[in-house]
Order: C-alpha cells, then structure tokens, then sequence
C-alpha cells in the first residue's frame, strides 16, 4: 500500500478507482482535441453522473451520492488521470455553484436546480467574482433591487467556470445599501434566457484551456423572489463556507497535479539515455526526483489531514489556506522540475506534462491568490 493511501479506506479508493477508470475511457483519448477546441462536450456531464463521480461529496437527500470532504479529493485524483485540470474543472463547477442552495436553499430550489445538476441534465456555475474585485467580496458591485415580487439584476461578472455554457448561475449580489463590509449579500438563481441576462465573452486562458471560461453581464435581470437562496442579505456566511470548500478542493488539484508530474518524470528519466545511460542513473536527476517526491508526499499528507479535520465537523480556516498555498507552490515546482527533465518534449504540447505545468499556474492564483490566504493564517493566529 501506498504510503499516503494509510489515510484513506476502502471507501475512498473505491471512488478514486472509479474516477481513474472514467477519466482513462473517457477523458484520456480525447484530452488533446477537446484542449485545442477549449471545450469539451456537455453530453460528458452524464456520462460523469452515470458514472457516479459527478454527485460525491453532495447529501443522499438532495440526490447526492454521500462522501465528505476527502472523497471530494478522490474524485479530483482519479479524473487528473485524464490529463487536464480544464475538463475536471468544468464537470466540477457544480461543486461550487450547488451548495449555496443545498445549504439554504428551499426544498423547491433543490428540486429545480440541485437534483437535475448531480444527474448531468444541468450545468451550474458560480458568478462571485468581478473584474476588479477578487476575494474581496466586500467590493462586489452587482446589485440586487426588489420590484414587487421579483428582483432586477445589474452588474458584471468575470473568471466564471462553465458560465457560457451554465444553464443557471448561482449570483452574488448585493441588496439594499451597505451598513458593514459584509451586509446586504444575496444569493440569487439567474437562468439562462432570462432577459437581461448574457454571456459578454468567452475568456481565452493559458491553461485549464478545456474548461469554459466566461464574463457574465446582467442588465435589468428580472429574476423572481423565489429564486432568491436563504434569507435576504445573509449569504456571507454561506460564501464563507464555499469558499473553504473551494480552496482546499483546488489544493487537492495542486497535489494531484504534482503527482502526475512526478510519475511521468520518473518515467521519462527510465526510458531516457544520454551519455551512454539512463537519466535516472545520474545522481543529478535521481536528487532532483528525491526533492519532488518529497514536496508531493508532504502536500498530499496535509491535504489529507485537513480534508479530515472537517469531515470529522472542525474549523479549519487557517489549516485550509496553508493546504492551498503549500499544493500550489508544489504544483508548479514540481511542474517545473518535470519539464525540465523531459527537455525538449517537456516544452511540447503533445505531451501531459506540458499541459500540467500551464494548468498549474492558475493554482496560486484560483480562489483566492497566495497573498490572501498568507493573511487568513497570520490573522486566525496560526
């Protein structure tokens, strides 16, 4: 057994097998036409649900496949093995999108919006972000007006996975006037072809190429009370929550990520003569995988222990920002390194390790930038 697999049970491995097997059949062929075209299809959403990797991690109540926090990771190790972060990364839009409304939602909204998603019939993305506020959400400038019985929309968003495509939007808006930094925030479902409402542009990107990537505007959105996630104004709380969720599942892609990088070095260094012997017979090469090995094991085991600090119920916002800022760093170091030891074919976009070094600069970047989550932990007191 595996070292890292000491955390993990029988449960665990099984989901992660899963995924591998659907991301080698189904992912892996296609990988390098669906990174050219940055899209992959959306009949890929339910062969993901039939597979039963797309509702980990979601309640069995709401038509979820059950799971916590360490399946999640499961899932993201195991369709890794397809080769692109963008195709992952679009199929689990969704794991940022729904649980807004699992958490406050009304069993009406779990119906419409939830169980459809977890079955692959509808593609969910998430609209927080702004174009000029990030992690700031205390800058969010959309605006959310009563109208009678319903609300109008105006505001811009940017960086949303699987906006383009998204056959609704979880939006953060802001109602009422602000009375504090985090007051006045609300969760509303906006559908596509309501009014108002349009994609401004597909976002180009250097890596996650495979994944739609949108900016997403919203004109005079007339969008029903009922839509509205929870109370007026008290959806903080819930982002909070998310945004935990979010960091630590992109962690789980820094650690995959290097993961792969790592494997495919070492093999690359088994095949690979130069000077009349294998690039992993000189010391060189064999220190410079040692240093790898060592950053993926260390980042794996404090992504694991942090996945299972919350499944056991605790607070770990501190721990959370440490995982993500370590996974990262990992990632693209050991990117790094793997492209350097392939050569020339490191630098070649028809191999895996080409692609993971672009995926992996999103990393320090996605849900929150290193800098942020440096100040979460020197904040919480860690």
């Amino acid at each position: 057994m595996d070292f890292l697999d000491h955390s993990l049970d029988d449960s665990h491995r099984a989901i992660r097998d899963s995924a591998r097997r659907f991301a080698r059949q189904s992912i892996a062929p296609h990988v390098e036409e669906w990174e050219e075209a940055e899209l992959f299809p959306c009949e890929l959403y339910q062969a993901a649900a039939a597979a039963g990797v797309l509702a980990v991690g979601f309640p069995e109540e709401v038509g979820g496949g059950g799971g916590g926090m360490l399946h999640m990771m499961m899932i993201i190790e195991g369709l890794l093995e397809g080769g692109s972060s963008g195709v992952v990364a679009g199929l689990g839009s969704l794991g940022i999108a729904l649980p807004a409304i699992v958490q406050a939602g009304d069993r009406a909204q779990i119906d419409q919006f939830v169980r459809p998603t977890l079955l692959g019939e509808r593609i969910a993305a998430l609209a927080v972000t702004e174009a000029g506020t990030g992690s700031d959400v205390a800058g969010i400038r959309t605006r959310a007006r009563r109208d009678g019985g319903d609300y109008l929309i105006d505001g811009d968003k940017m960086f949303i996975t699987s906006g383009a495509r998204a056959d609704f939007v979880t939006v953060l808006a802001r109602t009422g006037e602000e009375h504090g930094k985090h007051h006045n925030l609300s969760f509303f479902v906006v559908e596509r072809g309501m009014p108002g409402f349009s994609v401004s542009r597909s976002l180009r990107k250097t890596g996650w190429r495979a994944s739609d990537t949108a900016a997403l505007s919203f004109e005079g959105v007339r969008v029903p009370a009922a839509n509205r996630i929870g109370e007026e104004g008290g959806a903080f709380l819930t982002l909070m929550r998310n945004f935990a969720t979010e960091r630590l599942m992109l962690a789980a892609f820094g650690h995959a990520t290097a993961r792969i990088a790592l494997a495919d070095a070492r093999s690359w260094a088994e095949e690979r003569h130069a000077f009349g012997k294998k690039l992993s017979a000189m010391p060189v090469i064999r220190h410079k995988l040692a240093s790898m090995a060592t950053r993926v094991t260390a980042a794996t085991t404090l992504n694991y222990a942090v996945a299972g600090c919350i499944d056991a119920g605790e607070s770990c916002v501190s721990e959370v920002a440490m995982a993500k800022n370590l996974s990262a760093e990992t990632a693209v170091s050991v990117c790094y390194d793997a492209v350097q030891i392939l050569g020339g074919m490191g630098y070649m976009r028809e191999t895996r390790v080409e692609r993971l070094s672009r995926d992996a600069r999103l990393l320090p970047i996605g849900g929150g930038t290193t800098e942020i989550m440096n100040e979460i932990i020197i904040k919480m007191g860690t």
